[in-house]
């Protein structure tokens, strides 16, 4: 879908302890990725660490992004970039940051935050399993095709697609 997209978008891997910055052009990585310590108990020194690999991002590229967009544990508030409730690995969000704002005034480009589970399940349907489980089903015969990948069903499908190939043996009852 992306593949022939020429826009660069600046990336975020916002984990608890480090941060991990990229960019990405045509649905591929164009840079090594930066590692920042995330700070999280800190807000200032946090939000500081996160302008910091931003810009070592935008100061590898021959041209500005024309996005940020990365992928926050919730609670949130997503379509305005307000991050904030209980989060065990970012204590200093609890009380809620304008994130998305913030960014965007740092960088005078548009902000997109959303959910980590959300997005991973999106790009699984677009670029991961989701298409191989289709293709798998469709050679075993069956007219079942899935346009969402929800984890119960894919450790379903596996199960049924290792019966298929290698039925285990049946265990015996004790009497």
């Amino acid at each position: 879908m992306y593949k022939k997209d020429n826009r660069i978008v600046a990336t975020l891997d916002a984990g608890g302890t480090n941060f991990v910055f990229g960019a990405m052009k045509a649905g591929e990585f164009i840079i090594d990725p930066v590692s920042v310590p995330a700070q999280s108990h800190d807000l200032d020194l946090c939000l500081q660490n996160m302008v910091n690999g931003f810009q070592q991002v935008f100061d590898k590229l021959d041209e500005k992004p024309v996005a940020i967009s990365f992928a926050f544990p919730g609670p949130a508030d997503y379509p305005n970039g307000i991050i904030g409730g209980y989060l065990p690995n970012f204590p200093s969000f609890r009380d809620g940051v304008a994130l998305g704002p913030f960014l965007e005034g740092k960088f005078g480009v548009p902000v997109f935050i959303n959910n980590d589970g959300d997005l991973f399940a999106y790009g699984e349907a677009l670029c991961g399993m989701l298409p191989e489980i289709n293709s798998r089903l469709k050679e075993l015969g069956s007219t079942k095709q899935y346009k969402n990948l929800r984890l119960h069903s894919w450790y379903r499908f596996r199960h049924r697609c290792r019966y298929r190939q290698q039925p285990e043996p049946r265990r015996q009852l004790m009497r």
